[in-house]
């Protein structure tokens, strides 16, 4: 069938990027609808997807509007890459918590950066979500936005839409084990289950081999030497301890454990967003990517070298998971969507990232055993945070965003909640009393 993809939120230059280049690479025709509410943004991801389509001779249309009702009708997906107020917002999400002496690596999905993120981020996507079932109601519907466990089940919640939540990171952890484990990333087959960004590879094989006895004996091996000169320590930490890999490595799975890693130099010598997963190099590193989109989507120079070639990212899979389901392939992919069984022990409704399969209907979750009591520890109280800070977004309530801090856990005190909750209210105008 001819698609017709609409990608809310395209401002986001390098994803807009990667699957414009995937879109080319693909082949077929196909309708692509831009939308983003910045008119200055989304001037940059029409200009920057007019040049590479014009530069691949791809038998792709462009329309853009920064209203979504403009371009949702009769699409046949759906694709959101959503940051509510972009970076500016992060930095505050990053730097608030900071006066409290909470550090944090990514602040986009737990500790009180994910907090305020899901209080943007839910009542957004459900807007979205409306605009979807009402305009394009059979359309594939995907969100890679932050924190993603929030936001899908925020959606599911207020609107019942089926938004299914894509995040390349159990897809690129896949291939970092098969190159620590040497074997070809094409042949390793893996279990991942999980709530995103602390998603538990449980099984790992090759050739019909267990390779998690491997795993383990390779965590010893790393454990010998010192901490503070590892890369991922504590991955490699849980790792040995748990049975269990963990993804997305320590930049996301320390943000999952914040007791123990507190203040400066709390993270084996050194101090987390600071001078390891610097957020300031990461927000300049972002700033700087936007600006070279900007040059290349404006300049009346040829577009240059690479950008038609496949590169790594939030985007990968996309394409392939829509062809995979127009095809009825059985393909299995890593996905959230909502607990109805397939992981017994954890809560019914959470969303869960989790292997599915793609066929015609969708994608369906494969059935799995139950977590080890220990897995199953480490993710129960983070859904519960999840289901908390959800309904703080979609009731508007103050005492349940601070709650929703208390249950995370990077706080020291509910005096200190009661604070971070009310600076972060503010600079972000968030409608929560």
């Amino acid at each position: 069938m001819r698609e017709s993809i609409v990608l809310v939120g395209a401002g986001s230059a390098m994803f807009t990027r990667g699957l414009i280049a995937d879109l080319i690479r693909r082949g077929e025709p196909c309708e692509l609808g831009l939308v983003d509410i910045d008119p200055i943004a989304l001037s940059v991801a029409e200009g920057l997807a007019r040049k590479m389509i014009a530069a691949g001779h791809a038998p792709i249309t462009v329309s853009a509007s920064t209203d979504r009702r403009d371009v949702l009708g009769g699409a046949t997906a759906v694709i959101c890459t959503v940051g509510v107020g972009g970076r500016r917002a992060w930095e505050k999400d990053i730097f608030i918590p900071r006066k409290y002496g909470i550090f944090e690596p990514v602040g986009d999905t737990v500790m009180p950066g994910g907090t305020a993120r899901a209080a943007r981020m839910v009542p957004a996507m459900v807007a979205v979500a409306e605009d979807v079932l009402g305009l394009a109601p059979d359309a594939l519907f995907f969100n890679y936005g932050n924190p993603m466990s929030a936001v899908c089940r925020g959606i599911r919640k207020a609107t019942g839409a089926p938004v299914v939540g894509l995040c390349h990171g159990v897809f690129g952890v896949g291939r970092y084990l098969a190159e620590v484990l040497e074997v070809p990333p094409e042949e390793i087959i893996y279990t991942a289950v999980g709530i995103n960004h602390l998603t538990w590879f449980t099984e790992v094989r090759h050739a019909g081999e267990d390779l998690v006895p491997r795993l383990r004996a390779i965590a010893k091996e790393k454990l010998q030497q010192p901490l503070n000169d590892m890369d991922c320590p504590f991955t490699w930490e849980l790792t040995d301890l748990f049975g269990a890999f963990p993804a997305v490595m320590d930049r996301h799975v320390a943000e999952f454990f914040p007791h123990l890693f507190r203040g400066e130099g709390g993270y084996y010598g050194k101090t987390l967003g600071v001078d390891v997963y610097s957020m300031e190099e990461t927000i300049a590193w972002g700033d700087s990517i936007y600006e070279e989109m900007t040059e290349v989507a404006l300049s009346p120079d040829p577009l240059p070298d690479g950008y038609l070639e496949s590169i790594g990212g939030e985007h990968e899979q996309v394409v392939d998971i829509i062809d995979s389901i127009r095809a009825d392939s059985g393909a299995v992919y890593s996905v959230n969507l909502p607990n109805r069984g397939q992981v017994p022990n954890l809560p019914n409704d959470a969303v869960v990232e989790c292997p599915a399969v793609a066929t015609a209907a969708g994608l369906r979750p494969l059935m799995q055993p139950p977590l080890s009591p220990g897995l199953a520890g480490t993710l129960a109280t983070r859904f519960l945070w999840v289901e908390t800070i959800v309904d703080a977004a979609l009731e508007g309530s103050r005492e349940l965003f601070v709650q929703a801090l208390l249950i995370d856990g990077a706080v020291q005190s509910v005096d200190v909640a009661q604070r971070i909750a009310d600076e972060l209210i503010e600079a972000h105008g968030l409608p929560l009393t």
